[in-house]
């Protein structure tokens, strides 16, 4: 008979799968946005509206499942919206033009959306708070598969075979792992059992930590998808990186990704997320200002890359860990859609204003950038307030309330 270390360990590996596929259809259009953009005649100064339907829509449907989501089982409401994600993925392989690849990408982001959510619930439900930096790492660490595996793939896909062939890929690899995810993930009911009826919108709205808590994800995704989105096209058009290495660089800089983002949970378990996080900050700005104000480069594009991933492990796992501890397991599953709202409304933001400020060259060499990267770094210098200001609201509470021991059913 299997230790309950042992159960939680086995969804948790679960929910990571769920969310490398997830992942993998989010973060595979960004590098190979100038490939689609030459094919469908989209300006790459643009692209960051493509990356930005996705994201709002993900930020509508987590808003909206906000109201209903605590009040089901886990695992089918996952199924549902691993479905859909698949759907919308494949429906990209059919776009002919910005508008149809927009709203494909709005289809995937009104499911993605609330997949990611669900997953993160899940972990929070499962583990437990002693051991959630750890699980929190695993589950991140999809990110850093996608990156070090399904980024590259897609990209030689791409170019092998046309910018269809990853939309298809992932929407077939996602249509079996939801049927995995439904099959062998246990009921996840515990939820409901604890649910009580006074929990409500109003009073999410009424927690002073919920809403810093919310605040600092709004600031940290902003600050990120104000650069993310044109990195492909600003590595290859204004810094002469070839289009053939492309997958080369998402495969080292996932490869130190993957490795920092395990690192970065145990760290968190140690040291708590204040200080890991700012460590995460400060390499972050280095690797910003770097990269992308200084002229030339202060690095070659690859340490620029490496530098960004790694400081990007080091700041969302300690503030997804973080959050993580914020809500009640009864209210957990709203918090986590309004959080996923608020996640993908400010990555929506940063990619729109990103696409404002931009303009492009005759050659698709990208104008403005510097001024993209100083609101990024403005941004992302405010994460160590917030995170001090939540740790230390969070562990006064635990002081004061016992840490339920989670169950799984």
């Amino acid at each position: 008979m299997r230790t309950p270390e042992q159960r939680e360990r086995a969804v948790v590996l679960l929910v990571a799968a769920v969310q490398f596929v997830n992942i993998l259809d989010f973060v595979m259009v960004m590098p190979m946005g100038p490939d689609f953009a030459a094919a469908l005649g989209i300006p790459a100064s643009k692209l960051g509206l493509i990356g930005g339907s996705y994201t709002a829509a993900a930020a509508i449907s987590g808003l909206a499942c906000s109201f209903f989501l605590d009040r089901f089982d886990r695992r089918p409401a996952l199924g549902v919206a691993m479905l859909g994600l698949v759907a919308g993925t494949a429906m990209g392989a059919l776009a002919t033009g910005m508008h149809s690849l927009m709203a494909a990408r709005i289809v995937a982001g009104l499911f993605g959306g609330p997949a990611t959510s669900l997953s993160f619930s899940i972990v929070a439900d499962v583990v437990p708070a002693q051991r959630r930096g750890t699980a929190m790492g695993i589950v991140m660490g999809a990110f850093s598969i996608a990156s070090v595996l399904g980024v590259p793939a897609g990209l030689e896909a791409a170019r092998h075979f046309g910018w269809r062939a990853p939309f298809i890929g992932v929407a077939g690899l996602g249509l079996c792992i939801a049927v995995c995810a439904v099959f062998l993930l246990p009921p996840l009911r515990g939820h409901m059992v604890t649910r009580k009826e006074n929990v409500s919108l109003t009073h999410l709205f009424r927690q002073r930590n919920v809403l810093l808590s919310w605040t600092m994800t709004f600031f940290v995704m902003a600050a990120g998808f104000s650069i993310i989105p044109n990195i492909s096209a600003y590595v290859q058009y204004n810094l002469g990186y070839p289009r053939a290495h492309l997958g080369l660089l998402y495969l080292y800089g996932g490869a130190v990704s993957f490795f920092s983002t395990q690192a970065a949970g145990r760290m968190i378990d140690k040291f708590g997320s204040f200080r890991i996080g700012t460590i995460g900050t400060a390499l972050l700005v280095f690797a910003i200002t770097g990269g992308f104000v200084l002229t030339p480069p202060l690095l070659p594009v690859a340490g620029i890359f490496i530098a960004f991933m790694l400081a990007m492990s080091f700041r969302n796992v300690s503030y997804n860990t973080l959050t993580s501890r914020v809500p009640q397991s009864n209210e957990r599953a709203r918090f986590m859609s309004i959080q996923s709202a608020v996640q993908h409304g400010a990555s929506a933001c940063g990619a729109f204003a990103s696409s404002q400020i931009l303009s492009e060259l005759p050659g698709g060499l990208l104008v403005g950038m510097d001024q993209v990267a100083f609101v990024s770094i403005g941004l992302t210098l405010t994460l160590p307030l917030f995170l001090y200001a939540v740790e230390s609201a969070v562990r006064r509470r635990e002081t004061t309330v016992p840490l339920a021991v989670p169950e799984l059913n």
